[in-house]
């Protein structure tokens, strides 16, 4: 839909506003791609699922919860996104799509992936990313040709070891987590590209120099006292990348004491505490 109309169905109350997109779309799009996001849908216009040669379908910052079980016709179906909605378990009907290429699932309340999704053997790139994931769901690891997860922004602190089976994994986003050590498995995975590990708690970093095909590890806002050491020609991105050679812990441990006294020394006199109070 253009922006046009989402400016004005924005407007339009929910139940109006499911019955207006109902009614604008009525023909198969020769593009072969629906884009209803950000129509405050609280449920899927059924229709849709007649459009069977449908390729792209985007379905984001909704109201959504459920789909209906009429959605695996769309068998042809390689985008899907469903990102920014309100879905705590992923509908079962998603994994019969094994056309899927492109998996958007962020910004829900998803605590859990179901083993069906193993299904999905085109899977290519799959968002997870501000969930409520505390582990990463082994059924990942059986997406044979997964070449790009976004996991950041969840409650991981580890990951699992048979990651490493995931071969055409290239890049791997896991920034916002609760990783307080560098997950080892990743140092047997020379296959990939690009590490993002920014804002977890890692407070040391093992060499990452024989990871033959990195080119880029964000490491920015951990309490590290030393940057991971990478091959030549490798980018980093976070305390110290600029350095060469890496500085000895002696001065990495000078410098992370001087930065914090800089700070504090910024910081405004604390008002005095208030007197306890009744609960």
């Amino acid at each position: 839909m253009g922006n046009t109309i989402r400016a004005f169905v924005a407007f339009i109350p929910a139940d109006r506003c499911q019955n207006y997109v109902a009614r604008d779309l009525r023909e198969m799009p020769l593009d072969r791609m629906v884009d209803l996001s950000g129509n405050q849908l609280r449920r899927f216009p059924a229709h849709v699922c007649s459009f069977q040669e449908l390729v792209k379908l985007y379905l984001s910052d909704n109201r959504l919860n459920s789909l209906p079980p009429e959605l695996g016709q769309l068998q042809n179906l390689q985008i899907l996104a469903l990102d920014f909605n309100n879905f705590k378990a992923l509908p079962q009907v998603v994994c019969t799509l094994k056309q899927l290429c492109i998996l958007y699932l962020g910004n829900n309340k998803l605590c859990d992936l179901p083993r069906e999704l193993s299904l999905l053997q085109n899977l290519r790139t799959l968002w997870v990313e501000a969930n409520c994931l505390t582990k990463l769901p082994e059924v990942v690891c059986e997406l044979s040709l997964l070449k790009t997860l976004h996991a950041g922004s969840n409650a991981l602190r580890l990951l699992p070891g048979r990651l490493q089976r995931l071969r055409e994994l290239r890049t791997i986003w896991l920034s916002g987590n609760l990783l307080t050590d560098f997950p080892s498995v990743l140092l047997h995975m020379p296959f990939l590209e690009v590490i993002d590990v920014d804002r977890n708690s890692i407070r040391s970093f093992p060499s990452l120099a024989h990871l033959s095909s990195l080119k880029l590890v964000i490491y920015d806002h951990n309490p590290c006292r030393n940057a991971p050491k990478v091959a030549k020609g490798v980018r980093r991105v976070g305390r110290w990348a600029e350095e060469t050679p890496e500085p000895d812990p002696r001065k990495a441990r000078r410098y992370a004491l001087a930065r914090e006294e800089s700070q504090e020394a910024q910081l405004p006199a604390l008002p005095p505490p208030l007197p306890p109070t009744s609960s």
